[in-house]
């Protein structure tokens, strides 16, 4: 059941997918891709990616692997509790009826991780049968199937989804440098939702649960990931009328399970040895947001509500390898609370609207902890109580629009957000390769501050708006290199710690343009533009790793035919650094996918679709051997689509 929409949303910048949009790609990180800036961690898409990198941030002023947006389904927050990254193949295309994005810091009713922006998800609404069905299978030993729908029983509606994909995927390490320790970046994963809704009087009543489970490979021999979860969700909710408030209620909840393999390479990729086995990952997630809501005819509109969220879990593994025996264990874990209280106001009469929003956040870490202990006897080697630690952090937002003329618009915001360091950054150190980095318990959150200014309209056919945004991310959580990593007396990676790094500066500009040439053609562009860089700490000067300044996406639309639909999408970005320090350059990335669909019968379609058509060598990650992965080459598919 979605919730409110914003009052006064119209006066920040924002982005809306419909589901054809989602469904041009297979992959929802892919087809969010469309908005310039907004990425995962590195240049990988879900289908080979690491859990661990797939969170997902926007305008390109600092990845993270956490993410640094916020991302919602119907309003459930769908982030890991214990990562903050997110399952996407949780969430197929078939299961979703559109998105939101909004860039900028999210507060009032989005709250705590919307420091970049935030990304709302729809479910479909479709009760009479299926929604849609599709099955494909392509190159790469590539399978994927995904069904949704519903029906009505009495006075309940039902909807829900199936979803599954198998890749055997491909060896990321160019032909010149693999040797025997490299392997496939295999896939198989598979979700499902149900959701029960019905009406008490004028009250709605929404029941959802879902489930995701995937396995992958990470390129090396012995390496794999694995993440399963649960989720559910229970809402209340009352649209607003003449005669009386809006209300909603909401409480959810999130069981995620996650394990990796990890393993060292020589110099010669002749074979891999294991380093770590993070064998298991429990936490839980849970919560309750409630808001009230007046918005009628009349040009005042205000919401009020509050929130809470917990997190709570520990990663489990066996570390320090000898004589083909892992020798030591290591639990280390805690728990994070976030509670906020917000209120927003929004004046809209003839060509003003004003906007203001507050909000204030409780957040606490509390049982942290880090115990290691033999294996062989079980003796604790440590074990460490990490302080509770606790604060408020007030937040707000600002925002005026203005109608000029015939659909044209100027508007100017400002707004301010935060995020918490997820339980991961805290308490998780991990291995990838010969590189290690450590947790920190010590972090604290991260504060975004930010201003922009923007101008839209439509003129002839065309639609267009282009915003220049200042942000400053203070206190911002990085992986800083602190030393190197021994593989007996030879050094073979490099040591880094979580740290609040300083504050990085990002000036930028974004914009869009659309134009409908004439009923069969049609044109989007894209681009973002944003000068990122650390003015303070031990990284000033430097560029966030893994952002990138430009970043170019188009779009071509030809109804050759009633029966005949042709789609190209195209995405270059320039240079990005891997490294904190910026020594290992990944070079500009250019990707053109085409898709061909031939409708038949009234509810039918099949289509060829070709992903990378050029075959493009797009590096996604470089160590410090200067050995460098790549994302997917050219993958064929071809499907069958039911749609009534």
């Amino acid at each position: 059941m979605r919730p409110f929409p914003a009052v006064g949303a119209k006066a920040f910048s924002m982005v809306a997918l419909d589901a054809d949009a989602l469904s041009r790609t297979d992959r929802l990180d892919d087809a969010l891709k469309q908005v310039p800036g907004l990425s995962l961690f590195r240049r990988s898409t879900s289908v080979n990616a690491n859990p661990t990198t797939q969170g997902v941030s926007l305008r390109s002023i600092a990845p993270s692997g956490a993410g640094r947006a916020l991302v919602l389904l119907d309003g459930v927050p769908v982030n890991d509790p214990f990562g903050g990254w997110v399952i996407w193949s949780a969430l197929p295309w078939e299961d979703l009826g559109g998105a939101q994005i909004l860039r900028g810091a999210g507060t009032g009713p989005y709250g705590a991780g919307a420091l970049t922006g935030t990304i709302m998800l729809d479910e479909r609404e479709n009760t009479r049968g299926i929604s849609v069905a599709d099955a494909e299978a392509g190159s790469l030993g590539t399978y994927r199937a995904g069904i949704s729908g519903g029906a009505s029983l009495d006075d309940v509606d039902f909807f829900g989804h199936l979803s599954g994909e198998r890749s055997n995927g491909w060896i990321p390490v160019d032909a010149n440098h693999r040797g025997a320790a490299d392997n496939h970046l295999w896939l198989d994963s598979a979700s499902g939702s149900l959701r029960a809704q019905t009406m008490f009087g004028d009250v709605a009543a929404t029941a959802r649960i879902g489930f995701y489970d995937e396995a992958r490979g990470a390129g090396l021999v012995g390496a794999e990931a694995k993440a399963h979860g649960t989720n559910a969700s229970l809402t209340f909710k009352r649209d607003p009328d003449a005669s009386a408030l809006g209300w909603r209620i909401q409480l959810w909840m999130i069981q995620s399970g996650f394990s990796n393999t990890s393993v060292s390479v020589p110099a010669s990729r002749a074979f891999t040895t294991p380093a770590n086995d993070q064998y298991a990952t429990p936490a839980m997630g849970y919560g309750l947001n409630a808001s009230l809501l007046d918005h009628t005819d009349g040009p005042v509109a205000w919401e009020i509500g509050s929130d809470i969220r917990v997190s709570d879990g520990e990663t489990r593994e066996l570390f320090r390898f000898m004589s083909g025996a892992f020798r030591n264990n290591r639990r280390a874990g805690g728990k994070l609370v976030i509670a906020g209280l917000y209120g927003e106001i929004s004046y809209d009469a003839g060509p003003w609207l004003f906007t203001a929003g507050v909000r204030g956040d409780y957040w606490a870490t509390s049982q942290g902890h880090l115990v290691e202990k033999l294996r062989s006897t079980g003796a604790i080697t440590k074990d460490q109580d990490f302080a509770d630690r606790d604060g408020i952090v007030p937040t707000g937002r600002l925002g005026l629009r203005r109608a000029v003329g015939d659909g044209d618009y100027l508007r100017v915001a400002a707004y301010n957000g935060f995020r918490p360091a997820t339980l991961n950054e805290l308490y998780r150190p991990f291995r990838v390769g010969n590189d290690v980095t450590n947790a920190n318990a010590g972090l604290i959150p991260e504060r975004l501050y930010g201003a922009e200014a923007g101008w839209g309209g439509q003129w002839n056919g065309f639609t267009w708006n282009t915003t220049l945004f200042w942000n400053r991310l203070h206190d911002a959580i990085a992986n800083v290199t602190i030393g190197v990593v021994h593989c007996g007396p030879v050094v073979c990676g490099v040591l880094r710690q979580r740290q609040n790094a300083g504050d990085v500066d990002a000036l930028g500009v974004e914009g869009d343009v659309g134009a409908r040439l004439n009923d069969a053609i049609s044109l989007h562009g894209a681009f973002s533009v944003t000068d990122a860089r650390f003015v303070s700490g031990q990284l000033n000067g430097k560029r966030p790793a893994q952002a990138p300044r430009i970043t170019v996406t188009g779009s071509a639309s030809w109804q050759v035919r009633d029966d005949l639909a042709l789609d190209a999408d195209v995405r270059w970005e320039s240079s990005r650094f891997e490294d904190d320090l910026n020594s290992l350059r990944l070079g500009s990335a250019l990707e053109i996918d085409a898709r061909a669909m031939w409708k038949f019968g009234d509810s039918w379609a099949a289509y060829l679709a070709i992903d990378n058509a050029l075959d493009a060598d797009i590096a996604t990650g470089e160590t410090t051997g200067h050995v460098v992965s790549f994302a997917s080459p050219r993958v064929l598919r071809i499907g069958l689509t039911y749609s009534p």
